[in-house]
């Protein structure tokens, strides 16, 4: 080789470039706050763009329903918002132990209700679920969503307080399987699978946390796996969707139609979509736009750019998530967090799978994005608790104090004690 084959090398101050930017980004990382600023302004960011494409999503329907108001449907989305933001505000407030004082009260809390949708005149079915509870009117919650908050918090305490057993299968297992069987029981009896998959989901992610041998890890997937492809097969409709998943464009006029539409409406986003407010499947022929689809309206109006967006986003949570469990010594706070990630990420691969066609269609939100105010309520709850988790990494404390202090450090340098320990005011 000669001198003037020899491969380029980058130059001294290239290289210098390089390192300063690899730099610049492992300082960040390191900061004790990164975590909370992450989850803090993916769920900001992802909180914005849900209420934005809410509003284009459900226009045509909301005004076709709501007697000529375009915005009924995204102003009952901006109250749900509004009540939430409280909600994950005080939680992030909230230390560990509340939290843990707080789990069986949700858990039993969330199981009366899901009991209280099999009652004659309070249950109710929509979409052919019968997980929804009336209250009269307009008010209606679906218990299942709160469920999953519910399991997640219980789960965590529980394996908190048998650290020290957990190298014991049955102390993995029990109360936790029969209490988990139970609830997701009541869920599929509801004829709501896809939010059982996700409880599912959570189950067999908190016992990978918590060190289950590989072989039990394997044995609950295979449990879960079967008992999914029972209820499967034994509803035509759930059998019609799997098939349908295949080939989604077999039947584009029957069972294929929101898949088809679907991926209509993905394809002709192109790379920067038709514009916001633009989309021509919210007319009428993509169902539920506004609340499960509400990713391939965000590709037909964003485009890939918006779409990846999206993703990214999800990402950046699900990074810091893992982040706030893995920095954590305490038990609840690595599991509460572990399981939290596991949960608002199952149902996002869940319902983007669905929407892109790789995974069958089971009717699940996406998380912060879609409408409706029975999902989001728990999710900002959640990410409420995650913001606490946060705030009790090492030296995460020190910090917010020193940011603190830019605010109202001028009061107190207007006003310090002097040597004789009199006070002493600076001249203007």
């Amino acid at each position: 080789m000669t001198i003037t084959d020899r491969p380029e090398q980058k130059s001294g101050p290239e290289r210098a470039s390089g390192n300063t930017l690899l730099a610049a980004v492992r300082n960040v990382l390191d900061r004790p706050l990164t975590s909370y600023h992450l989850v803090l302004g993916a769920t900001g960011l992802l909180l914005v763009l849900g209420l934005l494409m809410v509003a284009s999503a459900s226009s045509v329907l909301s005004y076709n329903i709501n007697h000529g108001n375009s915005y009924a449907i995204f102003y009952r989305q901006l109250i749900w918002v509004g009540v939430g933001l409280p909600m994950a505000y005080v939680a992030s407030r909230m230390t560990p132990r509340h939290f843990r004082m707080l789990a069986y009260v949700a858990l039993l809390g969330s199981t009366f209700l899901l009991v209280l949708t099999y009652v004659p005149g309070l249950g109710k079915n929509v979409n052919g679920n019968t997980n929804w509870l009336s209250f009269g009117g307009p008010l209606q919650i679906q218990p299942s969503e709160f469920a999953k908050l519910a399991l997640v918090m219980w789960c965590a305490d529980l394996y908190a307080r048998k650290q020290k057993l957990l190298t014991q299968w049955k102390h993995l297992l029990i109360p936790m399987a029969p209490v988990c069987g139970l609830v997701i029981a009541l869920i599929v009896g509801q004829r709501d699978l896809g939010t059982s998959l996700v409880l599912m989901a959570i189950m067999i992610g908190l016992i990978w946390v918590v060190g289950a041998p590989t072989r039990l890890f394997v044995a609950a997937i295979v449990v879960v796996g079967a008992i999914a492809s029972y209820f499967v097969i034994t509803a035509q409709h759930r059998m019609d969707r799997l098939t349908n998943f295949v080939n989604p464009f077999a039947d584009p006029s029957g069972v294929g139609w929101q898949a088809y539409h679907g991926l209509y409406a993905l394809s002709t986003g192109g790379w920067w979509g038709v514009g916001i407010g633009n989309s021509r499947q919210k007319w009428g022929n993509l169902p539920e736009a506004h609340t499960d689809f509400i990713f391939a309206v965000i590709g037909e109006e964003l485009g890939l750019i918006g779409s990846l967006t999206v993703l990214a986003l999800f990402l950046t949570l699900a990074y810091a998530g893992i982040r706030i469990a893995t920095r954590s010594t305490e038990p609840f706070i690595r599991y509460c967090a572990a399981g939290i990630t596991v949960w608002i990420m199952a149902q996002t691969l869940v319902n983007l799978g669905a929407v892109i066609g790789l995974l069958p269609i089971v009717g699940i939100p996406l998380p912060l994005l879609s409408y409706g105010g029975s999902a989001l309520l728990p999710t900002l709850i959640a990410v409420g608790m995650l913001l606490s988790f946060a705030k009790a990494e090492p030296g995460a404390q020190a910090a917010l104090k020193e940011h603190r202090r830019p605010l109202f450090g001028w009061m107190s340098s207007w006003r310090t004690p002097g040597p004789s320990g009199r006070e002493n005011t600076r001249e203007r």
